[in-house]
């Protein structure tokens, strides 16, 4: 598979109907299901050791980890609690997230389902965990609201994803950046906007914190099945970034096959009330 090759910076986003974004996110992901799950991004680091602690899971909760990708962040809790369920949007990541979770000797339920109509009845969890995925997601608002209707009266919501910067000209580079490497990516979210739709939704923030995560922009790009043209067409945008992007981005040895930049993701933890 290879990115689009058709991209303009400062274009407006193109409007899609939900089902054309999801079977985009099906298509790319399925094709890669596997390299998400070696992914060393993903399956490891300081950022999902975090993310586990701000959970303060307890051993008979019950949990449910939203696109669940490589299945990675429901690894992590397996120790911690009860049952784990890991719901994905693309049978062959949870076929792929199941195999690997085999290997570990894990006991994890697995099921298919959309992350804006959670297939499950109301106040069934103890926590709702989504890594990585919430930038894919056609109908942000729709995903909050359901993870507060399965939770129940204290339940706990805890999000990675990618997080723009509050500068709106800035973050729309950045997401064009995102978006060239991977047609799913929908958009990113500033913390002001992750904080209004937890609050919006009912939920108390209690926390949030920002991690940055530096990238090979080569590696990062070939995971998502980018050709040559569409890696260079990535330098180019790294080496014109304006001001505030380029700062953002980070970004060394741009232009060369060493090429590396940084994305910036946010954690928050918010309560459903009692």
């Amino acid at each position: 598979m290879s990115c689009p090759r058709k991209w303009h910076i400062n274009a407006k986003d193109t409007i899609m109907s939900n089902d054309s974004i999801k079977a985009d996110v099906q298509a790319n992901f399925g094709a890669h299901a596997q390299a998400y799950v070696t992914s060393a991004s993903h399956a490891r680091g300081d950022d999902l050791a975090r993310l586990i602690e701000m959970t303060e899971a307890k051993s008979d909760w019950l949990v449910l980890d939203v696109a669940t990708g490589g299945g990675h962040t429901g690894l992590a809790l397996v120790p911690l609690v009860q049952q784990v369920i890991a719901l994905d949007l693309t049978e062959a990541m949870l076929h792929a997230a199941r195999a690997h979770a085999e290997t570990k000797g894990a006991q994890i339920r697995y099921t298919a389902g959309d992350a804006e109509l959670l297939p499950f009845a109301e106040g069934t969890f103890d926590l709702v965990t989504c890594r990585i995925a919430p930038h894919h997601f056609p109908n942000i608002d729709a995903f909050v609201q359901e993870s507060s209707r399965v939770l129940k009266a204290g339940g706990v919501l805890v999000i990675q994803d990618h997080l723009l910067p509050d500068s709106k000209k800035a973050g729309r580079y950045v997401d064009a950046f995102e978006k060239l490497r991977d047609p799913s990516h929908v958009r990113g979210y500033a913390s002001y906007e992750w904080r209004k739709l937890y609050e919006s939704a009912g939920f108390a923030v209690e926390h949030t914190e920002t991690y940055v995560k530096a990238h090979d922009l080569v590696s990062w790009a070939e995971r998502m099945g980018c050709d040559a043209v569409t890696i260079e067409r990535l330098q180019v945008m790294l080496l014109r970034a304006p001001v505030k992007a380029a700062a953002w981005l980070d970004a060394k040895y741009a232009g060369t096959e060493a090429a590396t930049f940084a994305n910036h993701h946010i954690l928050i933890r918010g309560r459903k009330p009692s």
